[in-house]
């Protein structure tokens, strides 16, 4: 892993694991926080001394109380003791710590699942079970991670008989649940049956096992499984490098090498190093063949070559710039999810079964609406490229988790049986927008249509980082205004690795090829609105905004971000002067996205209008709810205010109720209601006692306000409060994607602003819905 890191990705890692004393940014990527109140007396009495005895007296009576009492049933542990760490190796458990810190902000952020990270100074495998057991009054599950093979095996199995929560090595069986989802698509697609196909491995290692014995459990054939490694076949007789665990598979032969053993194979699995597998093995495979790649960053065979070799040749790599990618984050999140739910005892194979048909399902089925507009309109097909989801796919916890709980229950091993499934399903819904997802999809989209994103101020240190990242993760083109030689010297101050005019195009308003063209495009659009032709070779030479939309508005580039220095509305009035407004659009306003603890929040308008009228107010809602919809996201609108549907009569509350009124003729379908106090808006329950007709289901997700005073107020307290992640402002109107964000940006909104502007160009400009 670490040998394919590009420098800047060494650099910006470790700035992004490293505490800060000038943002207060601790270390590390976890910490701790109270969920209940601790701020008077009374609160202390019942947290801690005499009233926490109550909670203790209950649990002793009945251990099952735990589950209600304490974090206990939503808390797992993480836990290495770092000696076979990605592809690090052995490098102990103190340099394993940061991967165990990312694998438990991967159970918070995709499954609302809390992690304690447990790093073990103990090689010895029955001084480390003994450990782990003792683990288990504090946690409601064991997610082993990064031990070496054979210990590993033996650690689990132990660990599993003596205790009563569930214990998983990911590394085996996450690798083992995709790759069995994979291989049950990939047969269905070739007609073949798992009972009779013919298994190949290169690799025989912790998840190589797990994976076969998976299959096994799925019908796949002992006999007709071959396995290799680094010592060659595995075969009856071999003692170099055997354990019982792979004994289980040596065959009864006199081939030893892969080379050998690959003719007619159907299925092979590659959990081993780059270049193994060779096109003429490929070639003499069966028809049709299943080629699991998984080795990274090399896989064991380019995808390319394995194609060539043979065109019917459905692969899957460990990589997520080919189709098929095997990510164990597609499951584990959500099979600890099911099993914490339930309560169950252990994670059986049945449950793993249960989760290898909810992933494989899930691939066969077509795009939902949603799914579909949070992918740009994508429609993700089930054929030799879509065999497994993608790990973006927010359906993934509405699958696998309800099958686990089921599983669970089905084998008798769940404590606390869910009741009502489709309560479950429901609550299971609402962590998926709660929880930042909203950002995943447009990013994928982003990758899969990357377009020119024009950068107007190209030699700021923000926008340089974000062009990184632009490059590395594949979202878009990125396009640099400014002086080359500046963005060289603090591109490498920066320790940035693209190279300005090479990696990255350069539009230079010193010396620029197209100035001229650029010159009477801007005469043609703004020649009318008081510039000069001698105003215009000025600015087109110093004004970086102008340069940008000029490029947008000529096709060289598909959209632009400026903004990172000046003032919101200087910005505004030179997009307006070259791009103009879409033919559908009133005018222009923003959106600003909030993404909380809580949930996903989109405030209208933040920036453009600082009094709109009732019909205004109404144009920017609909446009705010044509934006929502981008995100793959249901618009629930609220006309905010002071008052609470008529109990108030002032001229603001007024404006609300009128704007209520265009929207229900002209909108008739979108789900809106107004006017309403922000904590209605964002409370069914309240809103229910004060207005039980109410149109507006759930939470409001876009917020309207009254004015721009509220709106922008309420956008920087909550971002503050809260400690939000935000997106935007987002321009919403103009004629071309065009964003002007604010000073205070940092890279990450930068980056997350390109992804934006990206699906924004391949759909067209926001619209108001119908």
């Amino acid at each position: 892993m670490a040998s394919g890191m590009s420098d800047e990705l060494r650099t910006g890692a470790l700035v992004y694991h490293r505490g800060s004393s000038a943002t207060g940014a601790r270390p590390g990527k976890l910490e701790i926080q109270a969920t209940k109140p601790l701020g008077n007396q009374r609160d202390l009495a019942l947290a801690y001394s005499p009233g926490v005895a109550a909670a203790c007296d209950a649990i002793a009576e009945d251990p099952d109380l735990a589950a209600e009492l304490t974090i206990r049933q939503n808390l797992v542990a993480v836990l290495t003791n770092g000696t076979a760490v990605l592809g690090l190796g052995n490098i102990g458990p103190l340099a394993g710590k940061p991967v165990m810190e990312g694998k438990a902000v991967l159970f918070k952020k995709f499954a609302g699942i809390d992690v304690f990270d447990i790093e073990v100074a103990e090689t010895d495998a029955k001084r480390l079970i003994e450990v782990v057991c003792a683990l288990e009054p504090t946690f409601g599950g064991i997610n082993l991670e990064d031990i070496k093979a054979p210990e590993c095996f033996e650690v689990e199995e132990a660990c599993r008989a003596r205790m009563g929560i569930p214990v998983f090595h990911d590394d085996q069986h996450g690798t083992a649940i995709i790759v069995a989802a994979a291989i049950t698509n990939g047969l269905e697609l070739a007609g073949k049956a798992l009972s009779a196909v013919k298994i190949v491995t290169s690799g025989a290692g912790a998840a190589a096992i797990a994976c076969l014995n998976l299959l096994v459990t799925l019908g796949a054939k002992r006999e007709n499984i071959w396995v290799t490694d680094i010592e060659g076949v595995a075969y009856e007789g071999r003692e170099a490098l055997m354990d019982r665990w792979k004994s289980v598979y040596a065959q009864k032969t006199d081939a030893r090498t892969l080379g050998e053993v690959i003719d007619g194979a159907d299925v092979f699995l590659g959990l081993s190093a780059g270049g193994v597998l060779k096109p003429d093995m490929v070639a003499r495979m069966a028809a049709k063949p299943m080629i699991l790649a998984l080795a990274n960053p090399t896989p064991e065979i380019m995808p390319d070559e394995a194609r060539a070799a043979s065109p019917g040749a459905m692969i899957c790599t460990g990589r997520s710039d080919f189709p098929n990618q095997v990510n164990n984050v597609l499951c584990f999140p959500y099979i600890f999810r099911g099993a914490l739910d339930v309560a169950a005892s252990e994670i059986n194979e049945h449950m793993k079964a249960a989760a290898v048909r909810a992933i494989a399902a899930l691939a066969r089925e077509p795009s939902s609406d949603v799914v579909s507009k949070a992918y740009g309109g994508e429609t993700r097909l089930f054929g030799p490229d879509s065999l497994i989801p993608s790990p973006f796919d927010p359906r993934l916890i509405l699958r696998i988790a309800p099958a686990v709980a089921r599983a669970a229950m089905e084998t008798g091993v769940a404590k606390r049986p869910i009741a009502d499934f489709r309560a479950y399903e429901e609550q299971l819904n609402r962590f998926v927008f709660r929880s930042g997802f909203v950002m995943k999809p447009v990013f994928s989209a982003a990758r899969n249509e990357p377009k020119r994103v024009i950068y107007a101020d190209g030699e700021d240190e923000r926008a340089l980082r974000a062009a990184q990242v632009a490059i590395e993760e594949g979202i878009a083109t990125p396009i640099l205004i400014g002086r080359p030689h500046v963005m060289e010297v603090r591109a490498k101050r920066y320790g940035l690795t693209f190279k300005p005019g090479v990696d990255v195009e350069i539009v230079n308003p010193e010396d620029d090829k197209r100035y001229r063209d650029y010159v009477a495009l801007y005469l043609d659009r703004a020649g009318r609105r008081g510039v000069t032709p001698d105003r215009a070779r000025t600015v087109v030479r110093t004004n970086s905004t102008v340069i940008a939309a000029l490029a947008v508005q000529r096709g060289d580039a598909d959209a632009m971000i400026c903004g990172l220095e000046g003032r919101f509305h200087n910005h505004l009035r030179y997009i307006d002067q070259v791009i103009g407004l879409a033919p559908e659009a009133p005018d222009y306003s923003t959106l600003s996205l909030l993404i909380t603890g809580r949930g996903a929040y989109f405030l209208t308008d933040t920036y453009v209008t600082p009094d709109p009228d009732a019909q205004s107010v109404a144009d920017c809602a609909m446009l705010g709810a044509r934006s929502v919809e981008r995100f793959g996201l249901t618009p629930k609108v609220a006309l905010l205010s002071h008052s609470n549907f008529g109990s108030d009569d002032t001229a603001s509350a007024r404006k609300m109720r009128e704007a209520l009124a265009i929207l229900r003729t002209v909108a008739p379908h979108l789900e809106v209601d107004g006017e309403m106090m922000g904590d209605v808006a964002l409370t069914p329950s309240l809103r229910e006692r004060l207005l039980p007709s109410s149109r507006l289901t759930e939470e409001a997700n876009l917020l309207v306000f009254p004015n721009l005073d509220a709106a922008n107020i309420a956008t920087q307290l909550i971002r503050t409060l809260a400690d939000a992640l935000p997106v935007g402002p987002i321009l919403v109107g103009a004629a071309k994607p065009a964003h002007i964000l604010t000073p205070s940006v940092t890279a990450r909104g930068v980056v997350n602003m390109t992804a934006v502007a990206v699906v924004e160009s391949q759909v067209g400009s926001v619209s108001p819905p119908t």
